[in-house]
């Protein structure tokens, strides 16, 4: 049997979130690496949910708040293997081809500053995310005028030229 629970994910204004699947217990260690070599300005917390042994919620970061909020928001997803990273004086495109290149790093869920809910199946062997709900559905097709503006935000932010 499995059941399916909603997970709330917590974003504060200010922040992104990341959340991925990893494997090993030097997940924590690696992305603290990863991410504090990417900016001398990047704040973040981490936390990483073991799957076996000890079956710890292990962290690290560089801001307390944000490493409070991983916690916490790790342990209510509950599943093994599952990491949560959340960033602020930086972006999700800043950092996650740094990520996704961590040796033992094996999918990302999800990188957002949105409204997010992690989707949890439950078994009588323990917890897993099969997918998410990263923001909210489309409400029409741009226009000529959205085209434009999409554009002038990427310039506007130094994405394109």
């Amino acid at each position: 049997m499995v059941n399916i629970d909603v997970v709330r994910i917590d974003i504060p204004e200010g922040t992104n979130v990341i959340i991925g699947q990893s494997h090993f217990i030097k997940t924590v260690e690696d992305l603290y690496e990863t991410l504090a070599s990417s900016s001398p300005s990047i704040k973040f917390g981490i936390a990483f949910n073991e799957a076996s042994g000890k079956r710890l919620v292990r962290f690290d970061g560089n801001d307390e708040e944000l490493i409070k909020l991983a916690i916490e928001n790790a342990k209510r997803i509950g599943a093994g293997h599952t990491f949560v990273i959340y960033i602020k004086n930086a972006y999700p495109i800043n950092v996650l081809n740094r990520i996704k290149n961590v040796e033992e790093v094996v999918r990302i869920f999800a990188a957002t500053a949105n409204p997010l809910q992690v989707l949890v199946a439950e078994t009588d062997q323990g917890r897993g995310v099969i997918g998410v709900v990263d923001g909210y559905t489309p409400l029409g097709v741009e226009s000529e005028a959205d085209i434009k503006e999409r554009k002038e935000i990427l310039r506007k932010f130094g994405y394109k030229r």
